[in-house]
Protein backbone atom coordinates (compact mmCIF):
# COMPACT_ATOMS: atom_id res chain seq x y z
CA UNK A 1 0.00 0.00 0.00
CA UNK A 2 2.91 2.29 0.49
CA UNK A 3 4.73 1.31 -1.90
CA UNK A 4 1.31 2.70 -4.42
CA UNK A 5 1.46 5.79 -2.70
CA UNK A 6 4.72 6.31 -3.60
CA UNK A 7 4.93 5.61 -7.04
CA UNK A 8 1.50 8.10 -7.49
CA UNK A 9 3.29 10.60 -6.17
CA UNK A 10 6.22 10.07 -8.43
CA UNK A 11 3.80 9.96 -11.04
CA UNK A 12 1.87 12.94 -9.88
CA UNK A 13 5.28 15.26 -9.69
CA UNK A 14 6.18 14.04 -13.41
CA UNK A 15 3.29 15.23 -14.43
CA UNK A 16 3.43 18.32 -13.20
CA UNK A 17 7.29 19.14 -13.98
CA UNK A 18 6.03 18.09 -17.54
CA UNK A 19 3.07 20.96 -17.49
CA UNK A 20 5.55 23.05 -16.20
CA UNK A 21 7.78 22.68 -19.02
CA UNK A 22 5.66 22.75 -21.65
CA UNK A 23 3.15 25.21 -21.04
CA UNK A 24 5.00 28.68 -21.16
CA UNK A 25 3.31 32.59 -20.06
CA UNK A 26 5.31 35.27 -21.55
CA UNK A 27 4.60 39.30 -20.30
CA UNK A 28 3.98 41.88 -22.37
CA UNK A 29 6.77 43.33 -23.80
CA UNK A 30 8.81 40.94 -23.34
CA UNK A 31 10.24 37.86 -25.81
CA UNK A 32 11.81 35.06 -25.30
CA UNK A 33 13.88 32.11 -27.52
CA UNK A 34 12.93 28.41 -28.31
CA UNK A 35 16.04 26.26 -28.99
CA UNK A 36 15.33 22.79 -30.48
CA UNK A 37 18.01 20.49 -29.69
CA UNK A 38 20.72 23.84 -29.62
CA UNK A 39 19.01 25.21 -32.47
CA UNK A 40 17.02 28.42 -32.89
CA UNK A 41 13.47 27.31 -33.03
CA UNK A 42 11.15 30.34 -32.93
CA UNK A 43 10.48 33.44 -30.80
CA UNK A 44 7.98 33.34 -27.90
CA UNK A 45 5.79 36.50 -27.92
CA UNK A 46 3.85 37.60 -25.14
CA UNK A 47 0.71 35.00 -24.37
CA UNK A 48 0.41 31.64 -23.41
CA UNK A 49 3.29 29.22 -25.32
CA UNK A 50 3.41 25.23 -25.46
CA UNK A 51 6.46 23.91 -25.93
CA UNK A 52 7.86 20.69 -26.13
CA UNK A 53 9.62 19.60 -22.92
CA UNK A 54 12.83 18.41 -22.64
CA UNK A 55 13.20 18.64 -26.35
CA UNK A 56 12.62 22.67 -26.49
CA UNK A 57 14.81 24.87 -24.56
CA UNK A 58 13.52 28.36 -23.38
CA UNK A 59 16.40 31.27 -23.18
CA UNK A 60 16.18 33.67 -20.47
CA UNK A 61 13.60 36.84 -21.30
CA UNK A 62 14.44 39.50 -23.07
CA UNK A 63 13.18 42.72 -22.47
CA UNK A 64 11.66 44.73 -25.43
CA UNK A 65 11.41 47.80 -23.85
CA UNK A 66 13.17 51.37 -24.16
CA UNK A 67 16.04 51.17 -21.67
CA UNK A 68 18.84 53.79 -20.52
CA UNK A 69 22.34 52.73 -18.79
CA UNK A 70 25.08 55.33 -18.15
CA UNK A 71 28.38 54.78 -18.71
CA UNK A 72 31.31 56.39 -15.87
CA UNK A 73 33.46 58.81 -17.39
CA UNK A 74 35.98 58.50 -19.79
CA UNK A 75 38.85 60.63 -20.68
CA UNK A 76 38.96 62.05 -24.03
CA UNK A 77 41.78 64.32 -25.70
CA UNK A 78 40.04 66.97 -27.67
CA UNK A 79 42.02 68.82 -31.00
CA UNK A 80 43.62 71.42 -28.86
CA UNK A 81 45.15 68.78 -26.65
CA UNK A 82 43.23 68.95 -23.37
CA UNK A 83 41.86 66.42 -21.31
CA UNK A 84 38.33 66.13 -20.47
CA UNK A 85 35.80 63.63 -18.51
CA UNK A 86 32.81 63.06 -20.21
CA UNK A 87 29.73 60.91 -19.32
CA UNK A 88 27.38 59.62 -21.40
CA UNK A 89 24.19 57.80 -21.40
CA UNK A 90 22.50 56.35 -24.37
CA UNK A 91 18.68 55.26 -24.95
CA UNK A 92 18.52 51.92 -26.44
CA UNK A 93 16.04 49.40 -27.25
CA UNK A 94 15.81 45.56 -28.72
CA UNK A 95 14.24 45.07 -31.53
CA UNK A 96 15.13 41.94 -32.66
CA UNK A 97 15.80 38.93 -30.03
CA UNK A 98 17.47 36.36 -32.28
CA UNK A 99 19.87 39.22 -33.30
CA UNK A 100 20.43 40.29 -29.73
CA UNK A 101 20.81 36.62 -28.47
CA UNK A 102 22.95 35.28 -31.74
CA UNK A 103 24.70 37.93 -33.23
CA UNK A 104 26.80 39.40 -30.26
CA UNK A 105 27.66 37.53 -26.54
CA UNK A 106 26.62 41.00 -24.49
CA UNK A 107 25.43 43.82 -26.57
CA UNK A 108 25.43 46.67 -23.29
CA UNK A 109 29.33 46.34 -23.25
CA UNK A 110 29.48 46.11 -26.88
CA UNK A 111 27.64 49.48 -27.06
CA UNK A 112 29.97 50.77 -23.89
CA UNK A 113 32.94 50.25 -26.06
CA UNK A 114 31.58 51.63 -29.41
CA UNK A 115 30.63 54.76 -27.58
CA UNK A 116 34.05 55.36 -25.96
CA UNK A 117 35.87 54.90 -29.34
CA UNK A 118 33.26 56.83 -31.02
CA UNK A 119 33.39 59.60 -28.99
CA UNK A 120 37.26 60.11 -28.63
CA UNK A 121 36.71 60.38 -32.44
CA UNK A 122 34.25 62.86 -32.14
CA UNK A 123 36.18 64.96 -29.51
CA UNK A 124 39.34 64.45 -31.19
CA UNK A 125 38.27 66.52 -33.88
CA UNK A 126 36.77 69.28 -32.26
CA UNK A 127 38.27 71.92 -29.52
CA UNK A 128 37.28 72.04 -25.69
CA UNK A 129 34.97 75.38 -26.44
CA UNK A 130 33.14 73.50 -29.43
CA UNK A 131 33.03 70.12 -27.56
CA UNK A 132 31.47 72.78 -24.72
CA UNK A 133 28.46 74.50 -27.01
CA UNK A 134 28.11 71.96 -29.66
CA UNK A 135 26.73 68.84 -27.31
CA UNK A 136 22.90 68.89 -29.74
CA UNK A 137 25.97 68.14 -32.70
CA UNK A 138 27.61 65.70 -30.86
CA UNK A 139 24.80 63.94 -29.72
CA UNK A 140 23.34 63.53 -33.15
CA UNK A 141 26.69 61.91 -34.67
CA UNK A 142 26.89 59.30 -32.13
CA UNK A 143 23.87 58.49 -32.32
CA UNK A 144 24.04 57.91 -36.13
CA UNK A 145 27.01 55.76 -35.77
CA UNK A 146 26.00 53.69 -32.81
CA UNK A 147 22.68 53.11 -34.68
CA UNK A 148 24.30 51.83 -37.66
CA UNK A 149 26.78 49.73 -35.70
CA UNK A 150 24.01 48.25 -33.49
CA UNK A 151 21.37 47.47 -36.27
CA UNK A 152 23.13 44.01 -36.93
CA UNK A 153 22.62 43.31 -33.31
CA UNK A 154 18.85 43.73 -33.19
CA UNK A 155 19.25 46.75 -30.85
CA UNK A 156 18.11 50.61 -31.81
CA UNK A 157 20.13 53.27 -30.83
CA UNK A 158 17.51 55.95 -29.86
CA UNK A 159 19.45 58.83 -28.19
CA UNK A 160 22.46 59.86 -26.97
CA UNK A 161 23.69 62.26 -24.30
CA UNK A 162 26.19 63.81 -22.99
CA UNK A 163 25.60 63.88 -19.34
CA UNK A 164 28.76 66.09 -18.43
CA UNK A 165 31.85 67.35 -19.54
CA UNK A 166 34.14 68.06 -17.05
CA UNK A 167 37.59 70.17 -18.39
CA UNK A 168 40.81 70.12 -16.14
CA UNK A 169 41.00 72.25 -12.79
CA UNK A 170 43.21 74.88 -14.14
CA UNK A 171 41.02 75.16 -17.34
CA UNK A 172 38.34 75.47 -15.30
CA UNK A 173 39.36 78.17 -13.52
CA UNK A 174 40.84 79.92 -16.36
CA UNK A 175 37.05 79.93 -17.81
CA UNK A 176 36.07 81.46 -14.46
CA UNK A 177 37.92 84.23 -14.35
CA UNK A 178 37.02 84.94 -18.16
CA UNK A 179 33.50 84.53 -17.35
CA UNK A 180 34.08 87.15 -14.41
CA UNK A 181 36.22 89.48 -16.35
CA UNK A 182 33.23 89.47 -19.01
CA UNK A 183 30.30 89.73 -16.15
CA UNK A 184 31.99 92.75 -15.00
CA UNK A 185 32.60 94.14 -18.09
CA UNK A 186 29.07 93.96 -19.32
CA UNK A 187 28.05 95.58 -15.84
CA UNK A 188 30.45 98.26 -16.31
CA UNK A 189 29.15 98.87 -20.03
CA UNK A 190 25.73 98.79 -18.98
CA UNK A 191 26.56 101.22 -15.97
CA UNK A 192 28.40 103.73 -18.74
CA UNK A 193 24.96 103.27 -20.68
CA UNK A 194 23.03 104.19 -17.60
CA UNK A 195 24.66 107.27 -16.55
CA UNK A 196 24.95 108.18 -20.47
CA UNK A 197 21.07 108.17 -20.85
CA UNK A 198 21.07 110.21 -17.22
CA UNK A 199 23.04 112.83 -18.68
CA UNK A 200 20.97 112.62 -21.93
CA UNK A 201 17.66 112.95 -20.48
CA UNK A 202 19.23 115.70 -18.06
CA UNK A 203 20.32 117.34 -20.89
CA UNK A 204 16.99 117.45 -22.93
CA UNK A 205 14.79 118.01 -19.49
CA UNK A 206 16.99 121.49 -18.64
CA UNK A 207 16.74 122.08 -22.57
CA UNK A 208 12.82 121.42 -22.65
CA UNK A 209 12.98 123.67 -19.22
CA UNK A 210 14.69 126.34 -21.00
CA UNK A 211 12.64 126.27 -24.02
CA UNK A 212 9.06 126.57 -22.14
CA UNK A 213 11.11 129.05 -19.54
CA UNK A 214 11.61 131.50 -22.63
CA UNK A 215 8.49 130.60 -24.83
CA UNK A 216 6.36 131.82 -21.31
CA UNK A 217 8.65 134.97 -21.10
CA UNK A 218 7.92 136.16 -24.83
CA UNK A 219 4.04 135.57 -24.19
CA UNK A 220 4.11 137.49 -21.07
CA UNK A 221 6.34 140.66 -22.60
CA UNK A 222 4.06 140.10 -25.96
CA UNK A 223 0.82 140.44 -23.51
CA UNK A 224 2.25 143.04 -21.09
CA UNK A 225 3.21 145.30 -24.71
CA UNK A 226 -0.20 144.42 -26.04
CA UNK A 227 -1.70 145.36 -22.56
CA UNK A 228 0.10 148.97 -22.52
CA UNK A 229 -0.71 149.25 -26.95
CA UNK A 230 -4.19 148.93 -25.61
CA UNK A 231 -3.61 151.06 -22.66
CA UNK A 232 -2.04 153.87 -25.08
CA UNK A 233 -4.62 153.36 -27.37
CA UNK A 234 -7.59 154.08 -24.59
CA UNK A 235 -5.91 156.64 -23.54
CA UNK A 236 -5.21 158.32 -27.27
CA UNK A 237 -8.90 157.59 -27.98
CA UNK A 238 -10.09 158.95 -25.08
CA UNK A 239 -7.58 162.40 -25.46
CA UNK A 240 -9.31 162.68 -29.34
CA UNK A 241 -12.38 162.76 -28.12
CA UNK A 242 -12.72 165.12 -25.14
CA UNK A 243 -10.65 167.58 -27.68
CA UNK A 244 -8.38 169.18 -25.25
CA UNK A 245 -6.92 172.30 -26.20
CA UNK A 246 -3.14 173.86 -25.70
CA UNK A 247 -3.52 174.95 -22.64
CA UNK A 248 -4.95 171.72 -21.12
CA UNK A 249 -2.19 169.96 -22.70
CA UNK A 250 0.37 172.71 -20.95
CA UNK A 251 -1.17 171.95 -17.74
CA UNK A 252 -1.11 168.84 -17.99
CA UNK A 253 2.50 169.05 -18.72
CA UNK A 254 3.38 171.26 -15.85
CA UNK A 255 2.13 168.12 -13.84
CA UNK A 256 4.51 165.82 -14.96
CA UNK A 257 7.51 168.19 -14.47
CA UNK A 258 8.17 167.08 -10.81
CA UNK A 259 7.99 163.44 -11.70
CA UNK A 260 9.84 163.75 -14.51
CA UNK A 261 12.74 165.60 -11.99
CA UNK A 262 12.88 162.98 -9.95
CA UNK A 263 15.48 160.49 -11.49
CA UNK A 264 19.40 161.50 -10.97
CA UNK A 265 20.46 161.08 -14.20
CA UNK A 266 18.03 164.20 -15.44
CA UNK A 267 19.87 167.30 -15.71
CA UNK A 268 18.74 169.00 -19.11
CA UNK A 269 15.07 169.14 -19.96
CA UNK A 270 14.08 169.39 -23.18
CA UNK A 271 10.95 171.34 -23.56
CA UNK A 272 9.45 171.56 -26.77
CA UNK A 273 8.09 174.60 -29.01
CA UNK A 274 4.04 173.95 -29.02
CA UNK A 275 4.55 173.44 -24.74
CA UNK A 276 6.21 176.82 -24.48
CA UNK A 277 3.80 178.77 -26.38
CA UNK A 278 1.08 177.28 -24.58
CA UNK A 279 2.51 178.27 -21.25
CA UNK A 280 2.54 182.23 -22.89
CA UNK A 281 -1.07 181.75 -22.82
CA UNK A 282 -1.21 180.59 -19.47
CA UNK A 283 -0.26 184.00 -17.98
CA UNK A 284 -3.66 185.85 -19.19
CA UNK A 285 -5.44 183.51 -17.86
CA UNK A 286 -4.15 183.16 -14.33
CA UNK A 287 -3.95 186.73 -14.16
CA UNK A 288 -8.17 187.36 -14.84
CA UNK A 289 -8.16 184.53 -12.02
CA UNK A 290 -6.97 186.45 -9.52
CA UNK A 291 -8.24 189.59 -10.79
CA UNK A 292 -11.80 188.01 -10.11
CA UNK A 293 -10.63 186.79 -6.89
CA UNK A 294 -9.31 190.42 -5.49
CA UNK A 295 -13.17 191.90 -6.16
CA UNK A 296 -14.66 194.79 -8.19
CA UNK A 297 -12.95 198.08 -8.11
CA UNK A 298 -9.07 196.97 -7.84
CA UNK A 299 -7.12 197.70 -10.93
CA UNK A 300 -3.67 196.12 -11.38
CA UNK A 301 -1.23 198.52 -13.16
CA UNK A 302 0.22 196.93 -16.43
CA UNK A 303 3.77 197.51 -14.62
CA UNK A 304 2.83 194.75 -12.13
CA UNK A 305 3.56 197.46 -8.96
CA UNK A 306 0.70 197.15 -6.28
CA UNK A 307 -2.84 199.31 -7.10
CA UNK A 308 -3.19 202.55 -5.41
CA UNK A 309 -4.47 202.96 -1.82
CA UNK A 310 -2.69 199.44 -1.21
CA UNK A 311 0.24 199.11 1.00
CA UNK A 312 3.68 199.96 -0.51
Amino acid sequence: MSAGLVVLLVIAFFVLLVIGRTVRIIPQARAAVVERLGRFSRTLEPGLAVVVPFVDRVRPLIDLREQVVSFPPQPVITEDNLVVQIDSVIYYQVTDPKAASYEIANFIQAIEQLTVTTLRNVIGGITLEQTLTSRDSINSELRIVLDEATGKWGVRVNRVELKAVDPPPSIQEAMEKQMRAERDKRAAILQAEGVKQSQILTAEGEKQSAILRAEGQRESQALYAEGQAKAIETVFNAIHAGDPDPKLLAYQYLQMLPEIAKGDANKVWVIPSEITSALGSIGPMVENVRRSAAGPGVSQPPDGSPPAGGPA
